[in-house]
């Protein structure tokens, strides 16, 4: 780890049994994606898909927040070219890479939550082969609510949640529970207790081949990761726009100021 690295990281990585465990833990912004946390997120992706000993990896949080979406402090800073749409778009390409990631690492990925999830985390959920979420997880496109759509996640929530379901949500920004998620097809699994049901998961997985892992993953990812290339560029532009933008930066503003937006007061 660099010496820019915070001295606690954001993301523990483990190894056990044949599986490699991620969990988020910046608990000082709600699991917030910030470049440190994608940063060392990809590290413990690529580390695990680089590693012969791990057959399946879990993806998971501590605290109650899997993930809070963008880290909107740091959104809200100039990047390198001096300018919040430049930092919109650096951040973009960041999560585009994350993603896109998941979805080419050649070994299962399981979701295991137990947490809010919001905005860019929706993303890395659909980005999840399997996902296990336990009674206290909920999930909200809050995007729209702060001048922005859901653009770079739209790439991998939905090919997975249904049309209707998806157009009420990314549409309202409301909080919906596991069992709408799962009637919807974003989650796997409701399971009162999501770690015992994510270790029978893992069990089933040591009973197949690396290669019929890897195999099976890329026909299940295949058409996602076509629409990806196809979209993921049209939808960065979008997103580094919205983010620019003045209602974005009035929307995100009010959110840290925990003030409602101009546009919602009475």
């Amino acid at each position: 780890m660099t010496s820019t690295e915070p001295a606690d990281p954001f993301v523990h990585y483990d190894v056990a049994h044949g599986v490699a465990t991620l969990t988020l833990d910046s608990p000082h912004n709600r699991n917030a994606l910030s470049s440190t946390l994608i940063r060392q997120l990809r590290q413990g992706l690529a580390d695990a898909a680089a590693d012969p000993h791990v057959r399946s990896i879990v993806l998971t949080h501590a605290g109650g927040t899997f993930c809070a979406g963008a880290d909107l402090r740091e959104a809200g800073r100039a990047g390198s070219g001096g300018t919040p749409d430049v930092a919109a778009a650096d951040r973009t390409h960041q999560m585009i890479d994350l993603l896109r990631q998941i979805l080419e690492t050649p070994k299962p990925v399981v979701g295991q939550i137990d947490g809010h999830v919001r905005a860019g985390g929706m993303g890395i959920v659909g980005a999840c082969d399997v996902v296990v979420a336990g009674p206290r997880t909920t999930f909200a496109l809050t995007e729209a609510r702060l001048g922005l759509a859901a653009s770079i996640i739209s790439l991998t929530v939905l090919p997975r949640l249904s049309p209707r379901a998806a157009s009420r949500y990314f549409l309202t920004g409301e909080r919906f529970g596991p069992e709408v998620a799962l009637a919807h097809g974003l989650v796997t699994i409701a399971a009162d207790d999501p770690a015992d049901t994510v270790a029978e998961l893992l069990a089933e997985f040591r009973e197949c081949s690396p290669q019929g892992l890897a195999e099976s993953k890329r026909l299940l990812t295949r058409q996602i990761l076509e629409e990806f290339d196809r979209h993921s560029g049209d939808l960065a532009a979008q997103s580094a726009r919205l983010f620019g933008s003045d209602e974005a930066v009035e929307g995100m503003t009010a959110f840290l100021q925990r003030r409602p937006p101009s546009w919602a007061r009475p």
